[in-house]
């Protein structure tokens, strides 16, 4: 069964929302393929949020800093947490370091394949999956992604 993961990542105040955009476009093949060969991964999106707007939607389009962005990494996956953010460490280290010069408390995290721990500590007091009234998750089916790709 799918495990949640929705890691809410504020970002330091006074980034330009255009830069992070820009990195998630500039790294997005390639946090395709990482997440297709980790193999336990069922669904998996980077999003810009951004707080001072009510539908939450950033505003890429307009240049200067902002106040209120957070990154959301939101994913379903198969299997034991740390092992899966060790796989994220493995195959997508170079996506973290880049957005996590962004975030608030991320520049100590770089990179993250020399603090893996303190990543998933990172990751699991930023993880709203992990924290009530978010900890419910509904899944249509129990199979792992491996299954699931072997049927079809």
């Amino acid at each position: 069964m799918a495990n949640p993961l929705c890691l809410m990542m504020p970002v330091l105040p006074g980034t330009d929302p255009t830069h992070i955009a820009a990195a998630l476009q500039e790294y997005q093949k390639q946090i395709n393929a990482a997440l297709t060969s980790i193999g336990t991964v069922h669904f998996a999106r980077f999003t810009l949020f951004d707080r001072a707007q009510a539908n939450l939607l950033p505003n890429v389009k307009s240049t200067g800093p902002s106040d209120t962005l957070v990154i959301g990494v939101i994913t379903e996956y198969d299997g034991d947490f740390n092992d899966y953010i060790e796989d994220f460490v493995a195959k997508l280290g170079p996506v973290f370091d880049a957005l996590l010069q962004f975030v608030e408390g991320g520049k100590p995290l770089i990179p993250v394949a020399n603090h893996v721990a303190a990543f998933e500590a990172f990751i699991s007091a930023n993880d709203a999956a992990q924290h009530v009234p978010n900890t419910g998750m509904y899944s249509a089916y129990t199979q792992t992604v491996q299954k699931i790709l072997a049927s079809v």
